[in-house]
Protein backbone atom coordinates (compact mmCIF):
# COMPACT_ATOMS: atom_id res chain seq x y z
CA UNK A 1 0.00 0.00 0.00
CA UNK A 2 2.87 2.02 0.64
CA UNK A 3 2.95 2.73 -3.33
CA UNK A 4 -0.52 4.00 -3.05
CA UNK A 5 0.59 6.18 -0.20
CA UNK A 6 3.17 7.62 -2.26
CA UNK A 7 1.10 7.74 -5.51
CA UNK A 8 -1.42 9.44 -3.47
CA UNK A 9 0.52 12.26 -1.80
CA UNK A 10 2.55 13.47 -5.42
CA UNK A 11 -0.59 13.17 -7.35
CA UNK A 12 -1.12 15.97 -4.10
CA UNK A 13 1.52 17.48 -4.69
CA UNK A 14 1.13 18.20 -8.38
CA UNK A 15 -2.09 19.75 -8.08
CA UNK A 16 -1.29 21.79 -4.97
CA UNK A 17 2.42 22.76 -7.85
CA UNK A 18 -0.44 23.67 -11.05
CA UNK A 19 -2.78 25.68 -8.21
CA UNK A 20 0.00 27.55 -6.84
CA UNK A 21 1.63 28.05 -10.74
CA UNK A 22 -2.14 29.88 -11.33
CA UNK A 23 -2.33 31.73 -8.06
CA UNK A 24 -2.42 35.60 -9.58
CA UNK A 25 -2.72 34.69 -13.22
CA UNK A 26 -4.77 36.93 -14.29
CA UNK A 27 -3.49 40.00 -12.48
CA UNK A 28 -0.01 38.81 -13.51
CA UNK A 29 -1.21 38.56 -17.46
CA UNK A 30 -3.38 42.22 -17.07
CA UNK A 31 -0.08 43.70 -16.32
CA UNK A 32 2.14 41.98 -18.62
CA UNK A 33 -0.21 43.03 -21.24
CA UNK A 34 -1.10 46.84 -19.81
CA UNK A 35 -4.47 46.75 -20.07
CA UNK A 36 -7.51 45.63 -17.82
CA UNK A 37 -10.67 44.39 -20.19
CA UNK A 38 -14.07 45.30 -18.98
CA UNK A 39 -17.25 44.21 -19.89
CA UNK A 40 -20.19 46.82 -19.66
CA UNK A 41 -23.49 47.44 -21.40
CA UNK A 42 -23.30 50.44 -23.16
CA UNK A 43 -27.08 51.33 -22.66
CA UNK A 44 -27.35 51.55 -18.72
CA UNK A 45 -27.46 55.59 -17.88
CA UNK A 46 -25.53 56.73 -15.40
CA UNK A 47 -23.60 54.16 -14.87
CA UNK A 48 -22.65 53.43 -18.55
CA UNK A 49 -23.55 54.48 -21.70
CA UNK A 50 -22.83 56.76 -24.78
CA UNK A 51 -23.32 60.18 -24.53
CA UNK A 52 -24.39 62.43 -28.14
CA UNK A 53 -20.96 62.65 -29.24
CA UNK A 54 -21.23 58.40 -29.34
CA UNK A 55 -18.71 58.57 -26.52
CA UNK A 56 -18.70 55.56 -23.86
CA UNK A 57 -19.67 57.34 -20.26
CA UNK A 58 -20.72 56.97 -17.04
CA UNK A 59 -20.84 56.47 -13.57
CA UNK A 60 -19.02 52.77 -13.93
CA UNK A 61 -17.05 54.00 -16.83
CA UNK A 62 -15.42 56.59 -14.36
CA UNK A 63 -14.79 53.81 -11.94
CA UNK A 64 -13.28 51.57 -14.27
CA UNK A 65 -10.63 53.95 -15.81
CA UNK A 66 -9.97 54.93 -11.84
CA UNK A 67 -9.22 51.05 -11.16
CA UNK A 68 -7.31 50.62 -14.38
CA UNK A 69 -4.87 53.58 -13.40
CA UNK A 70 -4.59 52.71 -9.74
CA UNK A 71 -3.45 49.23 -11.24
CA UNK A 72 -1.11 50.73 -13.69
CA UNK A 73 -2.88 49.55 -16.90
CA UNK A 74 -4.98 50.97 -19.53
CA UNK A 75 -8.37 49.62 -19.90
CA UNK A 76 -10.46 48.19 -22.39
CA UNK A 77 -14.28 48.07 -22.29
CA UNK A 78 -16.27 45.48 -24.48
CA UNK A 79 -19.71 45.91 -24.49
CA UNK A 80 -22.50 43.43 -24.66
CA UNK A 81 -26.14 43.30 -23.31
CA UNK A 82 -26.73 42.48 -19.66
CA UNK A 83 -28.39 38.75 -20.11
CA UNK A 84 -24.93 37.65 -21.98
CA UNK A 85 -22.51 40.05 -20.14
CA UNK A 86 -21.63 37.97 -17.34
CA UNK A 87 -21.38 34.82 -19.34
CA UNK A 88 -18.97 36.82 -20.84
CA UNK A 89 -16.48 36.03 -17.90
CA UNK A 90 -16.61 32.54 -18.42
CA UNK A 91 -15.51 32.51 -22.38
CA UNK A 92 -12.57 35.26 -20.78
CA UNK A 93 -13.80 37.73 -22.82
CA UNK A 94 -12.83 40.26 -20.57
CA UNK A 95 -11.41 40.53 -16.85
CA UNK A 96 -13.76 41.64 -14.96
CA UNK A 97 -17.68 43.32 -15.43
CA UNK A 98 -18.35 46.64 -14.53
CA UNK A 99 -22.23 47.43 -14.45
CA UNK A 100 -23.58 47.81 -11.42
CA UNK A 101 -23.75 44.40 -11.06
CA UNK A 102 -25.53 43.13 -7.44
CA UNK A 103 -23.72 40.71 -5.04
CA UNK A 104 -25.88 38.04 -4.84
CA UNK A 105 -25.05 35.11 -3.03
CA UNK A 106 -26.02 33.10 -6.07
CA UNK A 107 -23.24 35.01 -8.54
CA UNK A 108 -21.07 34.61 -5.55
CA UNK A 109 -21.16 30.49 -6.01
CA UNK A 110 -19.47 31.03 -9.35
CA UNK A 111 -17.41 34.02 -9.10
CA UNK A 112 -16.20 36.53 -7.28
CA UNK A 113 -16.45 40.32 -6.35
CA UNK A 114 -14.66 43.02 -5.23
CA UNK A 115 -15.78 45.08 -1.95
CA UNK A 116 -18.82 47.12 -2.91
CA UNK A 117 -18.50 50.07 -4.77
CA UNK A 118 -21.99 51.47 -4.83
CA UNK A 119 -25.62 51.05 -3.09
CA UNK A 120 -28.72 51.84 -4.73
CA UNK A 121 -32.26 50.45 -4.07
CA UNK A 122 -35.03 49.21 -6.74
CA UNK A 123 -37.62 51.01 -7.36
CA UNK A 124 -41.31 50.55 -8.44
CA UNK A 125 -42.00 53.45 -11.27
CA UNK A 126 -45.01 53.51 -13.44
CA UNK A 127 -46.21 55.73 -16.11
CA UNK A 128 -47.56 59.20 -13.67
CA UNK A 129 -51.49 58.75 -14.72
CA UNK A 130 -51.62 55.18 -13.39
CA UNK A 131 -53.42 54.73 -9.95
CA UNK A 132 -53.53 51.14 -10.01
CA UNK A 133 -49.97 50.04 -9.00
CA UNK A 134 -48.62 51.09 -5.79
CA UNK A 135 -46.81 48.57 -4.10
CA UNK A 136 -44.72 45.65 -5.47
CA UNK A 137 -47.51 43.42 -4.45
CA UNK A 138 -49.53 45.35 -7.31
CA UNK A 139 -47.75 43.92 -9.79
CA UNK A 140 -49.50 40.39 -9.59
CA UNK A 141 -50.98 39.34 -13.48
CA UNK A 142 -49.14 43.46 -14.71
CA UNK A 143 -46.09 43.35 -17.25
CA UNK A 144 -43.19 44.66 -16.32
CA UNK A 145 -40.42 45.42 -18.50
CA UNK A 146 -37.03 43.63 -17.37
CA UNK A 147 -33.78 42.78 -18.26
CA UNK A 148 -34.82 39.21 -17.57
CA UNK A 149 -31.59 37.81 -15.71
CA UNK A 150 -31.49 40.55 -13.51
CA UNK A 151 -32.02 41.41 -9.90
CA UNK A 152 -34.97 43.76 -10.77
CA UNK A 153 -36.40 41.25 -13.23
CA UNK A 154 -36.63 38.37 -10.51
CA UNK A 155 -38.21 41.04 -8.29
CA UNK A 156 -40.77 41.45 -10.35
CA UNK A 157 -41.30 37.69 -11.03
CA UNK A 158 -41.29 37.12 -7.28
CA UNK A 159 -43.95 39.95 -6.96
CA UNK A 160 -46.40 37.75 -9.76
CA UNK A 161 -45.44 40.35 -12.76
CA UNK A 162 -45.59 38.57 -16.22
CA UNK A 163 -42.06 39.65 -17.69
CA UNK A 164 -41.85 41.91 -21.08
CA UNK A 165 -37.65 40.96 -22.21
CA UNK A 166 -35.96 44.35 -22.82
CA UNK A 167 -32.42 45.36 -23.16
CA UNK A 168 -31.63 47.66 -20.06
CA UNK A 169 -33.59 50.65 -18.67
CA UNK A 170 -33.83 53.08 -21.56
CA UNK A 171 -35.65 50.29 -23.21
CA UNK A 172 -37.69 49.37 -20.10
CA UNK A 173 -38.93 53.10 -19.89
CA UNK A 174 -40.04 53.35 -23.52
CA UNK A 175 -41.72 50.16 -23.47
CA UNK A 176 -43.65 51.77 -20.41
CA UNK A 177 -44.34 54.72 -21.93
CA UNK A 178 -45.65 53.22 -25.01
CA UNK A 179 -48.01 50.70 -22.63
CA UNK A 180 -46.78 47.75 -24.03
CA UNK A 181 -45.61 47.48 -20.21
CA UNK A 182 -47.94 48.22 -17.28
CA UNK A 183 -44.45 49.23 -14.98
CA UNK A 184 -40.73 48.59 -14.66
CA UNK A 185 -38.20 47.48 -11.25
CA UNK A 186 -35.45 49.17 -11.94
CA UNK A 187 -32.27 51.26 -10.11
CA UNK A 188 -32.92 54.11 -7.74
CA UNK A 189 -30.37 55.81 -9.15
CA UNK A 190 -30.90 55.98 -13.07
CA UNK A 191 -34.38 56.82 -12.21
CA UNK A 192 -33.46 60.10 -10.73
CA UNK A 193 -30.68 60.60 -13.67
CA UNK A 194 -33.50 60.20 -16.22
CA UNK A 195 -35.79 62.72 -14.60
CA UNK A 196 -33.24 64.98 -14.40
CA UNK A 197 -32.52 64.64 -18.14
CA UNK A 198 -36.47 64.03 -18.84
CA UNK A 199 -38.22 65.98 -16.15
CA UNK A 200 -41.35 66.21 -18.10
CA UNK A 201 -41.26 62.09 -18.63
CA UNK A 202 -44.86 60.66 -17.39
CA UNK A 203 -43.57 58.20 -15.47
CA UNK A 204 -43.16 57.93 -11.06
CA UNK A 205 -41.99 56.19 -8.43
CA UNK A 206 -44.68 54.20 -6.97
CA UNK A 207 -42.75 51.98 -4.15
CA UNK A 208 -39.30 51.65 -2.74
CA UNK A 209 -37.40 48.67 -1.11
CA UNK A 210 -36.58 49.65 1.78
CA UNK A 211 -33.11 47.51 1.88
CA UNK A 212 -30.12 49.19 -0.13
CA UNK A 213 -28.90 47.00 -2.61
CA UNK A 214 -24.58 46.29 -3.30
CA UNK A 215 -22.76 46.46 -6.11
CA UNK A 216 -19.41 45.52 -6.91
CA UNK A 217 -16.86 44.30 -9.63
CA UNK A 218 -16.94 40.82 -10.54
CA UNK A 219 -14.19 38.58 -12.04
CA UNK A 220 -14.00 34.79 -12.44
CA UNK A 221 -13.41 32.67 -9.78
CA UNK A 222 -9.64 31.73 -8.43
CA UNK A 223 -7.71 34.59 -8.37
CA UNK A 224 -7.70 36.48 -4.50
CA UNK A 225 -4.83 38.59 -6.41
CA UNK A 226 -6.90 40.17 -8.91
CA UNK A 227 -9.39 40.83 -6.29
CA UNK A 228 -7.02 42.23 -3.71
CA UNK A 229 -5.75 44.69 -6.00
CA UNK A 230 -9.32 45.49 -7.37
CA UNK A 231 -10.55 46.21 -3.32
CA UNK A 232 -7.08 48.31 -2.90
CA UNK A 233 -7.72 50.38 -6.19
CA UNK A 234 -11.07 51.05 -4.51
CA UNK A 235 -9.73 52.22 -1.52
CA UNK A 236 -7.21 54.52 -2.76
CA UNK A 237 -9.86 56.25 -4.92
CA UNK A 238 -12.05 56.71 -2.41
CA UNK A 239 -9.37 58.08 -0.09
CA UNK A 240 -7.61 60.85 -2.68
CA UNK A 241 -10.99 62.05 -3.47
CA UNK A 242 -11.33 60.35 -6.92
CA UNK A 243 -14.31 58.53 -6.05
CA UNK A 244 -16.25 61.64 -4.59
CA UNK A 245 -15.26 63.77 -7.84
CA UNK A 246 -17.42 60.48 -10.32
CA UNK A 247 -19.77 60.49 -7.95
CA UNK A 248 -20.96 64.12 -7.14
CA UNK A 249 -20.78 64.25 -11.24
CA UNK A 250 -23.33 61.66 -11.92
CA UNK A 251 -25.27 61.66 -8.64
CA UNK A 252 -24.66 64.90 -6.95
CA UNK A 253 -23.22 62.65 -3.59
CA UNK A 254 -21.46 60.00 -2.28
CA UNK A 255 -23.42 56.48 -3.52
CA UNK A 256 -20.94 54.31 -1.50
CA UNK A 257 -23.60 53.59 1.07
Amino acid sequence: MKWLTSLIVAGTLQVLAVTAGHAGANLDQIKQAGVFKVGTEGTYAPFTYHDASGALVGFDVEIAKAIADKLGVKVEFLEGKWDGLIAGLDANRYDAVINEVGITDARKAKYDFSDPYIASKAVLIVRGDNADIKSFADLKGKKSAQSLTSNFGKLAETNGAELVGTDGFDQSIQLLLTGRADATINDSLSFLDFKKHKPDANVKIAAQEENADYSGVIVRKGDPELVAAINKALADIKADGTYKKIADTYFGQDVSQ
